[in-house]
């Protein structure tokens, strides 16, 4: 409420002083820009309980143990090995078809 107390003498003198075109528009954008703020201010707040109980679902999900990390490891590890297999094996087969 402070600020409209301020805010009507500041533009009664902007009126009197029959401010230029370019002081104007200064004035309109921070005004546009200031009402976007708001606006933009009032959707986050909105928005923000379905938002943080997005979150709060994903910090629910069960984080995996040191055992569940090595097997996942020790599985990738084995794919890994057997697709090296299969492409020096594939490697052998295409030379000896070259010579």
């Amino acid at each position: 409420m402070e600020t409209m107390h301020e805010l009507i003498p500041f533009a009664k003198e902007m009126l009197s002083q029959k401010p230029n075109r370019k002081m104007v528009k200064l004035y309109m954008l921070g005004s546009v820009l200031a009402f976007f703020g708001v606006v933009i201010g009032l959707v986050e707040t909105v928005c923000s309980p379905f938002t943080s109980q997005g979150m709060l679902d994903e910090e629910k999900k069960p984080t995996p143990t040191r055992e569940q990390t090595l097997a996942q490891k020790q599985e990738d590890l084995i794919l890994e090995k057997s697709k090296k297999a299969v492409g020096t094996q594939r490697a052998l087969v295409t030379r000896q078809h070259a010579s």
